[in-house]
């Protein structure tokens, strides 16, 4: 790869982490994990995330499928998934008899969702919005493995959102990211199970 590419895609890379860090940050905040919010994703500026990612980067989605497209994995996914239990996929286990799916700790999940919210404004910018957002999560959810409370808390929080984006204002957004709301429909799903 020439150089001026690879310079430009660390670059571009580097930036492209801060706004989504910066984003992720914003909901965290909001939904009462504020340190979780400031430590997002810090193994992205990793060795081996941040030079895989920088080769791949495209700038309108994640490098990872790009390697995995190339290569047919992804080492950047395998150290980030490890690293950080905001990804459902860090609660599997049992591969070798099918994939056991385990229940997301509550801020973990609450994680995952800023997570999701942060990526698309990072990669969408100015054409995001919440309920493309929540058509991305019903195209995602049936292929992904993660438990089904885990599925289920994250429609309903998503759903939430993309419903009203009219009333999307301060108040609003508290009473979805409130702590006791999502905790209270996350323990709710857990214990009725």
């Amino acid at each position: 790869m020439h150089i001026k590419i690879l310079l430009s895609n660390s670059i571009n890379h580097f930036k492209t982490i801060l706004i989504h860090k910066f984003w992720v940050a914003y909901y965290c905040f909001k939904a009462g994990i504020p340190w979780q919010g400031i430590m997002h994703d810090i193994s992205k500026f990793s060795h081996i995330e941040f030079f895989e990612s920088m080769k791949y980067y495209k700038g309108t989605s994640s490098p990872i499928p790009e390697a995995k497209k190339d290569k047919g994995y992804s080492l950047a996914w395998q150290h980030h998934k490890g690293r950080n239990p905001h990804h459902y996929e860090y609660w599997t286990d049992n591969y070798d008899n099918g994939t056991t799916c385990i229940v997301m700790p509550y801020k973990y999940a609450v994680e995952m969702i800023c997570d999701y919210l942060g990526a698309a404004r990072a990669y969408l910018g100015k054409n995001f919005s919440y309920n493309a957002e929540y058509e991305w999560w019903l195209n995602k959810k049936s292929s992904c493995k993660m438990h089904p409370l885990t599925k289920i808390f994250v429609t309903i929080i998503l759903r939430d959102i993309a419903l009203r984006p009219d009333l999307f204002n301060k108040s609003h957004f508290k009473y979805i990211f409130d702590t006791q709301v999502m905790s209270k429909i996350y323990e709710t799903k857990i214990i009725n199970q």
